[in-house]
């Protein structure tokens, strides 16, 4: 067969190296083609409609198809397709942007930064710390906390910060310097009779041993998500946020809430970190910033942070740190438009409606014996599959219950993840009640296809 006629499926196996995905298994299975959406759907090359569950990667917040994004990146295409914002240049879209971000803000910012990924946002946060640490005359307060499962990213310095195992193995991360703390996961980790508060005690009291071990001197900045989301849609527990900000504050530890999956409504509330009570020294946005209908991701710095790295700037020169595409103009005009949607459809209060429909929903399968943990809040949500509810088992290892359940909710015609045994959930905050019942509906019948095959296979 010549090139010319392979199919699509055969080009993608022989050239794509895909993310996330074991190469040798995707050279017997191939892809799922996705060709086109619409609203909350997407359709492969077949035809085949899914429900997309996801929002794709946690993003799509307007769904697939919305022609006002299409015209806002058509119109600047044709107006201005590309400008920087290297040495002292700028264009509209990111300055209105830009001003826009510092309006919404939860807390009081001063400086928005614009980078193209959330990964590349976090990379840049720890550089920017460094940076400012260096010019006040703390060059030896370089260390971050982040959390075991916890998601910031994939590139060397991102990838530090995270800690799920899967993103680390094998690439020779963490670097030196990036330290983890426990998950907030009150179902897994909690001891026995541990309460909720009980619990967040412990971890502030762990995350205090680790500032003091390590020196408070030495210790930059404590880094996490509102609500953990790839980590397995991880809720924190009662007070948490309180007791964590309150050791942090008492060592002069800097907050940086990763807003990237929480951010514009996940929650029912604009930002995660009003959700949980978070005041932040740095936010990082992406994903629902511009629904991920252009790459483009802000971080949101306070005004302390901003003095020092001025005046860094200014002994050196420069700020000798940007991207090519930072700020671009055609995503800058695609996330304005985008905020705008989201503001005056109202679509945050509409997503803590649908949110409260998609918990219940959810939380009616709780008695199941495949079910060992329903939990979320707003338009974001995780089932744990165990095989024995007592001991929190998993069937056989880890994620194999997970994998088939997400399998046969694709036959049934829905895209989901499974994140090991939990099955996450984080529909489109423009999904109707109609849409949370149709996901709920075929959640219900793979859960049931699940059981089956468990039975089929003890």
């Amino acid at each position: 067969m010549s090139k010319q006629e392979l199919s699509l499926a055969e080009k993608d196996k022989q050239h794509q190296l895909h993310p996330y995905t074991d190469a040798r298994v995707h050279e017997e299975v191939g892809p799922l083609i996705i060709e086109r959406g619409e609203g909350i759907h997407v359709y492969d090359d077949q035809g085949k409609q899914y429900i997309e569950a996801m929002s794709g990667l946690w993003s799509a917040a307007l769904g697939f198809s919305n022609e006002r994004l299409i015209k806002a990146a058509e119109n600047q295409l044709r107006q201005l397709p590309f400008y920087h914002l290297f040495s002292h240049k700028s264009h509209a879209p990111s300055i209105e942007l830009a001003d826009k971000l510092i309006a919404m803000a939860p807390v009081p910012m001063s400086k928005v930064f614009f980078t193209n990924s959330g990964s590349e946002a976090n990379d840049t946060v720890v550089k920017l710390i460094w940076y400012r640490n260096n010019a006040i005359g703390k060059p030896a307060k370089k260390k971050f906390i982040s959390r075991v499962n916890g998601y910031h990213g994939i590139t060397i310095v991102s990838a530090s910060l995270t800690g799920i195992p899967a993103n680390q193995r094998g690439f020779d991360v963490p670097l030196a310097g990036f330290h983890h703390v426990g998950s907030p996961h009150h179902y897994r980790n909690a001891l026995p009779g541990e309460s909720e508060e009980q619990f967040a005690d412990r971890l502030a009291a762990e995350l205090e041993s680790l500032i003091l071990r390590e020196g408070a001197e030495t210790v930059a900045a404590f880094y996490a998500e509102p609500l953990m989301g790839a980590g397995g849609v991880i809720v924190p527990p009662r007070t948490y946020w309180d007791k964590i900000q309150a050791v942090c504050r008492k060592h002069d530890v800097l907050i940086v809430a990763d807003e990237v999956i929480c951010g514009f409504g996940r929650t029912g509330n604009m930002f995660g970190c009003q959700t949980f009570g978070i005041r932040p020294d740095v936010m990082v946005l992406s994903k629902q910033l511009s629904s991920s209908y252009q790459p483009i991701s802000a971080i949101l710095i306070n005004d302390e942070l901003y003095q020092g790295i001025a005046d860094q700037s200014h002994s050196l020169g420069t700020l000798g740190h940007g991207f090519t595409g930072s700020g671009h103009p055609v995503a800058a005009a695609v996330a304005l438009e985008n905020l705008k949607i989201i503001e005056e459809d109202n679509l945050v209060r509409h997503a803590a409606a649908m949110g409260e429909i998609l918990q219940a929903g959810l939380r009616e399968f709780a008695g199941h014996p495949l079910v060992g943990e329903v939990r979320g809040v707003g338009l974001i949500a995780a089932v744990e599959l165990v095989a024995d509810r007592q001991a929190k088992a998993p069937f056989e290892v880890v994620g194999k219950l997970g994998r088939y359940l997400a399998g046969r909710a694709q036959a049934h015609g829905m895209i989901t993840r499974n994140m090991g045994d939990a099955i996450a959930f984080c529909p489109p905050l423009i999904s109707t009640e109609a849409d949370i019942r149709a996901i709920l509906e075929v959640f219900g019948r793979a859960l049931e296809d699940t059981q089956q095959w468990v039975d089929a296979n003890r």
